[in-house]
């Protein structure tokens, strides 16, 4: 008997390697966020766009105009998400982060009338309640980081609100390949502040790349393959991974009301996951 999935095992690299990702950027501080924004999505553009021209899948896709508007909040999300791990803690910065799914759920119920039941606005409230107490008694999460985290997660819900109506209709290649597109010539937008990687930083750019491809890959393989609602409680490891890196690699602490207050997020979106594929309304 298997006590892990195919899903749940892809699910576990793809959150491991988005840690490494994270730690990496934070590490490479002395590059500019967008940068790292080019070399993050050129390492998967490069093998991406060949193999979709090989196995003759659409580049252009149907819904150019949504795919589009997918890729650019990717990059506002991504962007913002590179600049917040250069100024706070790993685990400070996932952890707001994951309000992502809680403005994803407001956006579908207005924009495609999904239903939000009773327990979701408390699973909801919780994860804010979390937020608070960890913004309160952080003292390293300034106020400028905090929006940018929350801009992150904002246009972090657009993304899952259009994934969820293209997610049947476009190839999932071809949604990954407009978001590496836009985040490339986004970042060129800022070459005049790229510099060129020292003999020891270009191992650490190399990785951002390839860790942000296997992460991509593996995680949309996970959701081919098994169900959202079974998977969602293992993407909190990308948390759990980012607290114990902070620790050991940047000396990141946590009092107890933070730490509390990270829980009380986790703890938030777990509810939140549990009432979706429950019963409970």
């Amino acid at each position: 008997m298997k006590i892990l999935s195919k899903g749940i095992v892809f699910i576990l690299i793809a959150t491991f390697s988005f840690a490494i990702m994270n730690a990496l950027v934070k590490d490479l501080s002395a590059f500019h966020p967008m940068q790292l924004v080019g070399f993050r999505s050129l390492g998967t553009f490069v093998f991406i766009f060949p193999y979709m021209l090989w196995n003759k899948v659409s580049i252009i896709g149907n819904h150019p105009g949504l795919l589009s508007a997918r890729a650019v909040c990717g990059l506002i999300s991504l962007a913002t998400f590179f600049v917040v791990l250069q100024r706070l803690p790993l685990g400070s910065a996932i952890s707001i982060r994951y309000l992502g799914p809680i403005f994803g759920a407001v956006m579908a119920a207005y924009f495609l009338k999904e239903k939000v039941k009773f327990w979701q606005w408390i699973s909801f409230a919780i994860a804010f309640t979390g937020v608070i107490v960890l913004k309160g008694f952080d003292l390293r999460i300034d106020l400028i980081s905090f929006l940018l985290t929350l801009t992150s997660a904002f246009f972090l819900g657009f993304i899952f609100t259009l994934l969820r109506y293209l997610g049947d209709k476009e190839h999932f290649l071809t949604i990954i390949n407009y978001f590496m597109f836009f985040s490339i010539v986004g970042s060129l937008f800022f070459l005049n502040h790229w510099r060129w990687p020292n003999a020891d930083e270009w191992w650490r750019v190399m990785v951002i790349g390839i860790c942000g491809m296997i992460g991509q890959i593996f995680m949309t393989k996970a959701f081919q393959i098994e169900e959202a609602s079974t998977l969602a409680p293992f993407k909190y490891m990308e948390l759990v991974y980012a607290l114990i890196m902070g620790l050991y690699f940047f000396d990141e602490k946590y009092s107890r009301i933070a730490f509390a207050g990270i829980l009380l997020i986790v703890a938030g979106m777990i509810l939140n996951v549990v009432v979706k594929k429950t019963q409970l309304t």
